[in-house]
């Protein structure tokens, strides 16, 4: 509890006062002060606090690199003059492991040109002595800016997030099912609350997650996608939580994860039952407690983070089958949403396409346009993308008539004829897995066939994931 007393001529100060008082009950920044003055690391341990950050103190450049290479530091300042190992050669031992580190080096009126080099070597910033406490905030507080922004950019020029289908207005798309989504959206954005989306490959799944973020207040923050699907199982971990150095053969760096990438933004995990069931535990504690450990650290990270989450499983089915822990789905379904199938909103086909084709100038003619109304779409909104694509493409860039749109190839799956060789007399064969391995080996096979061997639609028509689908023709030795 605080309590502010205040004359009435300090009134216009309390704006101030209470953005120190939120900054200093959110998760504070860790920043470690090196300087071999007792009385100077006194002085930025007290100027620290005040400034709402929390200080960790080493009295030279060899203990500094030993607390940076055991604990999560967020920012180093230093002196530039001290014994055993000076302020440059913390910075260049640091940079051979730490190349994201933020690094400001305090340096006195006549050392300009070693307060460059030090820029050179790979400082974020430099300030000069003697300094006032306003002076080190806003140094501090540009740094810890431009290293966030500089992560975030490149993590944006990595990723690839799918951002076709929302319109300047929002989703495409006037359906019954697309307007309650909207709607639900609109309600559940401004929370805090773990979502949950269900739906078929292909719906859009990751752009509700992008449109509730949008909506939310941390818009202004980043938006985190994990594909747990896409990700090896023993990569995963990393992938999420980040690792230091040595943590594993090949941690020859410390790796920020996806968690500390989003903090106060979004984290957005698809595919989320692929996930291995020993790092949902980790996820879990994850939630409930806002705080992870980098694989390798000893030391809890606070974070500040909203999880979305997306399956195209039927998530009760998924813990039944073991495939979702029973804890972790409670925590997470907390607000469910689903994103209904193409087939089952199909007056926003016609939205869809004329949106998708506006951007190469291509007209559909209405025989076509009937044509794609009356398609199963097993792919969803993403095989509509596509097909328009080529149908362009086929059309030389002019109009899309009924036999750019080859459909029906691929609306239905060929019969297939059950003869899976079991028969009552030999019971040798009457075993439900064999039966089952048969039937699978010839549903995986016409898939196949029906796709002309594409594994992304064969698994799309099977409505089981690409890595499944991989998974079994190892299993059944299929080329």
């Amino acid at each position: 509890t605080f309590t502010i007393k205040m004359r009435r001529n300090q009134a216009h100060n309390l704006q101030s006062l209470c953005q120190k008082i939120i900054n200093s009950m959110q998760n504070k920044k860790t920043i470690l002060a090196v300087d071999d003055e007792p009385s100077m690391l006194r002085l930025l341990e007290i100027s620290l606090k005040q400034a709402g950050y929390k200080p960790v103190l080493a009295r030279d450049g060899k203990e500094a690199l030993q607390i940076v290479k055991t604990q999560t530091i967020d920012l180093v300042l230093s002196d530039l003059h001290m014994p055993s190992m000076n302020g440059l050669d913390l910075l260049k031992n640091i940079r051979l492991d730490f190349d994201a580190l933020p690094f400001i080096m305090v340096t006195a009126q006549g050392e300009i040109k070693t307060a460059v080099e030090a820029m050179k070597l790979g400082a974020s910033d430099y300030i000069l002595r003697p300094f006032d406490l306003e002076t080190l905030e806003i140094a501090i507080a540009k740094t810890l800016s431009v290293q966030r922004l500089t992560l975030e950019n490149a993590y944006l020029k990595s990723t690839n997030i799918e951002t076709s289908l929302i319109g300047d207005g929002g989703f495409i798309g006037e359906s019954p099912p697309m307007l309650a989504l909207k709607k639900l959206i609109s309600q559940v954005a401004p929370e805090k609350a773990t979502v949950l989306i269900t739906g078929e490959t292909g719906t859009g799944k990751e752009l509700v997650a992008k449109a509730i973020h949008e909506a939310s207040p941390r818009k202004n923050q980043l938006f985190v996608a994990v594909n747990c699907a896409a990700i090896p199982a023993e990569m995963l971990e990393s992938e999420l939580f980040g690792h230091e150095k040595g943590a594993f053969t090949g941690a020859v760096k410390v790796r920020i994860g996806k968690f500390e990438l989003a903090d106060g933004g979004t984290l957005f995990l698809d595919e989320m039952t692929e996930m291995p069931i020993h790092l949902q535990a980790k996820l879990l504690r994850a939630l409930q407690e806002s705080v992870i450990e980098k694989l390798g650290a000893n030391k809890p990270i606070s974070l500040d983070i909203r999880v979305v989450a997306a399956t195209n499983r039927d998530p009760l089915q998924a813990v039944r089958d073991g495939k979702l822990r029973e804890d972790l789905y409670y925590r997470l379904n907390v607000f469910q949403l689903n994103v209904a199938p193409l087939r089952e909103r199909r007056m926003d086909i016609g939205l869809l396409a004329h949106y998708f084709l506006a951007k190469s100038h291509v007209q559909i003619g209405d025989d076509a346009l009937q044509k794609l109304q009356n398609y199963a779409w097993p792919g969803n909104v993403r095989e509509l993308e596509n097909v328009l694509e080529r149908a362009a493409i086929l059309a030389n860039r002019q109009i899309i008539l009924p036999q750019h749109l080859p459909l029906e190839s691929l609306n239905s799956m060929p019969a297939i004829r059950m003869d899976i060789g079991l028969q009552a007399d030999n019971i040798d064969n009457l075993s439900i897995p064999n039966a089952v391995s048969i039937i699978e080996k010839q549903m995986i096979g016409a898939a196949l066939e029906a796709t002309q061997g594409n594994k992304a639609k064969a698994a799309k028509l099977l409505e089981i994931s690409e890595r499944s689908l991989w998974n079994k023709l190892d299993q059944y030795q299929l080329k």
